[in-house]
């Protein structure tokens, strides 16, 4: 029953088995949602989403490629969120700990894609690090968003979160809450309403424990529903059927049906 709510399958490291690591996605899961980060990637999200029935894209500009951001991107990202497996805008937002662009680009970029979220009636995908204050001030200044959001790989304090469960956002963890020294990740895990938490990998990156150190899969995931589940006190099988319908209630999957 488990969706992977924030995969990135075009990624290199997937370029020698990718074939077979998807093949054992549709062998585990419900969904997948791959997330593009520039123009490249969100077309090569969309191709997978294509190929592969279970598999739905994300585009949008990370704030890494902000600054590589061609004058037209809106229009391209327009277009291609026409697609009917494009279920989401993302994933953007702000990253101060690399800073790979300025923060005043970061700033303009995010806030023009959220605005194109909210013009084509899409959720949106944040991507947040070290950022917790401007994100926050860009968000409440973006109200009211008529399709929701998630913050993606959520590493902030509970009083951000709480901010954003106000707005009416999601928030969604990933392989970070298995890790030891995770205190205030497993705080955090076991207070957000079970209606708002998503689960995800964000693979290849940030693989949980006990594969840490090794390339992440969608697959997984599975490890972090434990994870939250063991924390909350209740079965994996439920935890991971709770997320699974919150995906499908801010995405719309199309074709994905819980109770097949």
């Amino acid at each position: 029953m488990l969706i992977d709510s924030h995969a990135h399958l075009d990624n290199e490291r997937f370029n020698e088995d990718r074939e077979q690591v998807i093949a054992r996605c549709g062998q585990e899961l419900k969904a997948v949602l791959n997330v593009g980060y520039d123009l490249a990637s969100s077309r090569r999200s969309i191709a997978l989403a294509d190929a592969y029935p279970f598999i739905y894209a994300a585009v949008g500009v990370h704030p890494h490629d902000a600054k590589d951001a061609p004058e037209n991107y809106l229009d391209q990202l327009r277009e291609m969120s026409r697609h009917p497996k494009v279920v989401a805008i993302g994933e953007i937002g702000l990253d101060y700990y690399y800073d790979l662009s300025p923060r005043e680009v970061q700033q303009k970029i995010f806030k023009e894609q959220l605005a194109l979220a909210g013009e084509l009636n899409l959720p949106f995908i944040i991507h947040n690090r070290d950022a917790h204050g401007d994100v926050l001030q860009i968000l409440q200044e973006g109200q009211p968003f008529p399709a929701s959001g998630v913050l993606h790989c959520f590493s902030a304090s509970w009083e951000v979160a709480q901010a954003c469960l106000k707005m009416g956002l999601y928030i969604s963890l990933a392989g970070p809450v298995t890790f030891a020294n995770a205190g205030k990740l497993k705080d955090i895990a076991q207070r957000v309403p079970l209606d708002r938490l998503l689960v995800e990998t964000d693979c290849p990156y940030l693989t949980p424990v006990p594969f840490r150190g090794k390339r992440n899969q969608p697959t997984y995931v599975r490890h972090v529903a434990e994870q939250i589940a063991q924390l909350r006190g209740i079965a994996p099988e439920e935890l991971g059927r709770i997320t699974a319908a919150n995906t499908l209630a801010l995405f719309k999957l199309p074709g994905v049906l819980l109770n097949e």
